[in-house]
């Protein structure tokens, strides 16, 4: 029987390694120690996790779990503190509870298959990170994958795997080694030895995917360009009143004025970048001051030569039958997160967001949390309806989408828009309220993926950064400084000449990872199952 002290020791030495994966793992994204990440730590980052998941009792696995992913994304995502007080506190909440999950998930491949468990392990974390984008609570933030963002030839496979492959090649390691080191420095090399032919064929896959990346890329500069024009007013559009909605359309107006001197086809604005509702107040004019400046971006409009995209407020009759205002003096009116194309002075399309943020713009389970939907009002969370439709802008022969904000860090969005035939993705953008650049640059290593998986362009208009250029290939063509008043007027090419492998079949490769993790922890649970009946019988 162990001695308490053995077992604090051993407690404490597993919370330990525990933290160091969580630490790693999260110095692996931009943070607050590099804008940029260290990506290549990214392959090592969860051994300590593998080797806890086996060394842990069925009792504390659930601990471990829930202590990794609370404090995991606690130092991933610290830049939500500074989004509310709430967000840093609900998100890690929501990692306790899935890797409360995952971990005994994992220990129970781990029992089934001591040899090759690691891989079953691969699949099962990669059907984690497919199956927790899902739904409400939605959140790709820190699919291990993206990481490796800058690695721009590594990362070509994603147009035919997603990001889903990108993180089997990343997660390969952590899985192998951490079995190897699972009963210590002891039995590590007869794991190698044992494991040799497998880590021979991960090679040969690493150097393949290498090789494909180097071939794959290719120079665009033989095909149609679009030059752009992407304003940065850097200021959140919702903070203060109309006094601060005057002044950031000053901005905007200034320096769109200055970026049309360099003869850009379309001028883009950010997400919500003017407020208020253009629509709304143009129709009924609830508010004198309000729709003043609703009709002097009209007006601005009015005069410009070229296409304008904006961000703005989308406000319409929540009951077409009554007034804009009812006899209590509220208003009759359901709001969307939307982007307009203007064109002439006229509006010729809009797109309204589909995939919301969880809890700050959309909560649908009112009448089931009443208290803490109203927790979230009385915090200022503004509640957004739902957009139904893929909308593709045509501005003058160009085919564009706009997935708002959060958006771009789902594949299935922006691959709807290419397979609608967009042949640009542009992304607008408010991470300002953020105040951390790592935020930004987190959000924009999605950004690259979307690019790459459907070899379609994408712009990131944004009021704070990451505003950049994005080529098909996933490359960064240029950017400007974030938190930063400014417009970056650039070029990026029009390619559509192939559909690819992901933009048809999706996420294939998620759905195989889900089918052969159910597959094979069935297959185990019945075989041990049907050892244990055998042992009985003897």
């Amino acid at each position: 029987m162990k001695s308490n002290s053995s077992v604090i020791r051993k407690f404490f030495t597993e919370i330990g390694l525990l933290l160091l994966s969580s630490v790693v793992f999260s110095l692996s994204f931009p943070s607050f120690i590099s804008d940029r990440g260290f990506g290549v730590l990214s392959f090592v980052s969860i051994i300590p996790v593998f080797i806890v998941v086996h060394r842990s009792s069925w009792k504390s696995v659930f601990f471990y779990g829930s202590f990794y992913g609370f404090v995991t994304y606690a130092i991933f995502n610290y830049w939500l503190s500074t989004f509310h007080p709430l967000a840093i506190v609900i998100v890690p909440i929501i990692y306790l509870v899935y890797f409360l999950i995952l971990f005994p998930v994992l220990k129970l491949a781990d029992k089934l298959f001591p040899r090759n468990g690691y891989l079953v392990q691969i699949f099962l974390w990669i059907s984690y990170e497919y199956l927790r984008t899902k739904g409400f609570l939605g959140y790709p933030y820190g699919n291990i994958g993206y990481a490796l963002s800058f690695w721009t030839p590594f990362i070509q496979s994603a147009s035919f795997l997603g990001s889903w492959g990108i993180s089997f090649l990343v997660l390969f390691p952590s899985a192998f080694l951490g079995n190897a080191l699972k009963e210590g420095r002891s039995g590590f090399m007869d794991f190698i030895k044992e494991q040799k032919r497998i880590a021979v064929i991960y090679t040969a896959l690493f150097v393949v995917n290498l090789v494909y990346g180097a071939v794959v890329m290719q120079d665009y500069s033989g095909y149609p360009a679009w030059k752009v024009a992407l304003i940065q007013h850097n200021s959140d559009s919702w903070k203060g009143g109309i006094r601060t909605y005057e002044k950031n359309f000053r901005i905007l107006k200034r320096l769109s004025l200055e970026a049309v001197k360099e003869n850009p086809d379309i001028v883009i604005w950010s997400e919500t970048s003017f407020v208020p509702g253009v629509d709304w107040h143009s129709k009924y004019r609830t508010d004198k001051e309000r729709y003043a400046l609703v009709k002097d971006l009209e007006d601005f409009l009015a005069t410009q030569k070229i296409p304008y995209v904006i961000g703005n407020d989308d406000g319409q009759l929540k009951d077409p039958a009554l007034p804009p205002v009812l006899p209590d003096g509220s208003y009759n009116r359901k709001d969307y997160n939307a982007t307009f194309l203007y064109e002439d002075g006229e509006l010729k399309q809009t797109y309204r967001k589909i995939q919301l943020v969880p809890f700050t713009e959309n909560f649908p389970y009112k009448k089931t949390f009443p208290k803490f939907y109203q927790l979230l009002v009385d915090h200022d969370y503004h509640f957004w309806e739902k957009g139904t439709e893929y909308t593709v802008f045509n501005a003058r022969g160009v085919k564009f989408s706009t997935p708002i904000c959060y958006e771009d860090v789902f594949g299935y969005i922006s691959r709807n828009f290419v397979k609608r035939g967009a042949q640009v993705i542009v992304n607008l953008t408010n991470d300002s309220w953020s105040g951390a650049v790592s935020a930004e640059m987190q959000h924009m290593q999605m950004a690259v993926f979307r690019a790459i998986e459907n070899r379609r362009s994408v712009v990131r208009s944004t009021n704070s950064g990451m505003t950049v250029l994005i080529d098909p290939d996933g490359r960064i063509l240029k950017s400007i400084e974030p938190f930063k008043e400014g417009y970056l007027v650039g070029d990026v090419p029009i390619y559509n000449a192939k559909t690819t492998f992901y933009t048809k079949m999706g996420n294939w490769f998620a759905f195989v990872s889900i089918a052969l993790s159910v597959f094979l922890l069935g297959l185990g649970i019945i075989s041990y199952i049907r050892q244990i009946i055998i042992d009985k019988r003897d």
